[in-house]
């Protein structure tokens, strides 16, 4: 949203019998200022933008589909849901996909069925068709956050994992900025489906980039798609507490922002603000925070731990959500800068302490990590959205509530079993 054990590459292994001594295999690594990190970081970093972009391409422009289609919030809703409902039910096997045929090739083939998929979008008949082919993306691109993160994990050294991790966040946030932000004022003059196709076009040309950016894996060996090894994976990944709980929380943290982004729009464009849907898009250019707080999630961990970076998130998170109680508008703003500030910097440091837990199958572990995350986004789409139509924005503030309440009592709860386990008060 882990220190690579493969071993060396294969050129290494070759000559490891002559008298000289290889490079350990840390040194083979991608790190800040080396080699192809540069290229790596960008590759992923546009990978990350058509992922948020093309998953979320809908969310901004839910008012204008309600008004095509003659359907509530809670039914348009599932163009949203429908997308990351999919994504959440097809990363674990094409996580198991990627440890068969390698990061790269599974990431290129799911950006190239996700753009194609999102060409036909604008050109839905109705809002069963629309649903039906966001379902369709959304497991297309179930390929690209476990299999990046996988990725990353073998072939970044470990002390910039976090931080590499963080850039791949900072791609989704980009991503679902300009989407949300080209879609509402487009939408304002030609429409939604216009809207929705230039996104279809921007994530071409990101795909495409992404692909010859990429350097080739030099870590990765191929593993079985054998289902009883799948399933042994994962029961063993499901086993481990401290991964359950790092589940748990990617979920939660997805929970508040996807209802609170899913029908922020409707609460812009209604009383007491009315605002155009062009601005009322615009009010996503707060993701930029996200940008920003992702990429120094490994500084906030370094200063303040994996627990109090959780922790801080937490709580930057809950004090958005009570201003945008206010009926003035940059109250509202400055409470979507903080939701979005630590809901970005909660989900990096989860998703990279995924990868430095998970010591074998990474790319299941952090499919796992993925799958709870996007069954959040998709309940709080639905729920927040349902909450909104029964009790209006005070309705959908509360389900982030307590989502966030649930993210701090997690966390406690970990360090707690951490300090009796081993009388130190580390772990989540």
């Amino acid at each position: 949203m882990t220190p690579a054990s493969t071993g060396a590459s294969t050129r290494v292994d070759a000559v490891a019998s002559v008298p000289s001594t290889p490079p350990p295999a840390a040194e083979t690594r991608m790190s800040p200022g080396g080699p192809g990190y540069r290229r790596m970081s960008l590759a992923l970093f546009l990978a990350g933008v058509a992922t948020f972009a093309l998953l979320y391409s809908t969310q901004a422009l839910l008012p204008l589909v309600s008004g095509e289609f003659a359907v509530s919030a809670s039914d348009a809703s599932w163009t949203v849901s429908a997308a990351t409902g999919g994504l959440a039910l097809f990363v674990l096997p094409m996580s198991a996909l990627s440890e068969r045929f390698g990061r790269r090739t599974v990431m290129t083939a799911s950006l190239a069925v996700a753009v194609t998929l999102g060409l036909l979008v604008p050109f839905a008949p109705s809002l069963g068709a629309l649903v039906a082919l966001r379902a369709l993306q959304g497991a297309a691109l179930a390929g690209l956050p476990a299999s990046a993160t996988a990725y990353l994990a073998e072939e970044v050294t470990p002390k910039a994992l976090v931080t590499a991790i963080g850039l791949f966040v900072a791609g989704n946030s980009v991503g679902g900025m300009s989407g949300r932000v080209i879609t509402g004022w487009v939408a304002q003059e030609w429409g939604w489906r216009v809207a929705v196709g230039v996104i279809g076009a921007v994530a071409v040309a990101c795909a495409v980039a992404f692909r010859l950016l990429l350097p080739a894996p030099r870590h990765f060996r191929p593993g079985s798609l054998a289902p009883r090894v799948l399933a042994g994976t994962v029961r063993r990944h499901l086993g481990n507490p401290l991964l359950r709980r790092l589940f748990a929380i990617g979920a939660l943290f997805m929970t508040v922002f996807g209802g609170v982004y899913t029908v922020v729009g409707y609460r812009l464009t209604e009383a007491p603000f009315s605002l155009p849907q062009g601005v009322a898009g615009s009010v996503f250019l707060v993701y930029l925070v996200g940008t920003v707080s992702a990429s120094a999630a490994g500084r906030l961990v370094g200063r303040l731990g994996r627990r109090g970076a959780l922790y801080a998130g937490g709580a930057t998170t809950a004090a958005g959500l009570l201003l945008s109680l206010a009926d003035a508008l940059p109250l509202v703003l400055l409470g979507l800068v903080l939701i979005t500030a630590g809901f970005f910097a909660g989900h990096a440091v989860a998703s990279s302490a995924v990868g430095r837990t998970a010591t074998e199958g990474r790319a299941q572990a952090a499919a796992l990590y993925q799958s709870a995350y996007y069954v959040g986004s998709s309940a709080g789409s639905a729920v927040g959205a349902v909450a909104f139509h029964a009790e209006g924005w005070g309705g959908t503030v509360a389900v982030g509530l307590v989502a966030v309440a649930g993210v701090a009592a997690i966390t406690l709860a970990g360090t707690r079993a951490a300090a009796r386990a081993t009388g130190s008060p580390s772990g989540v």
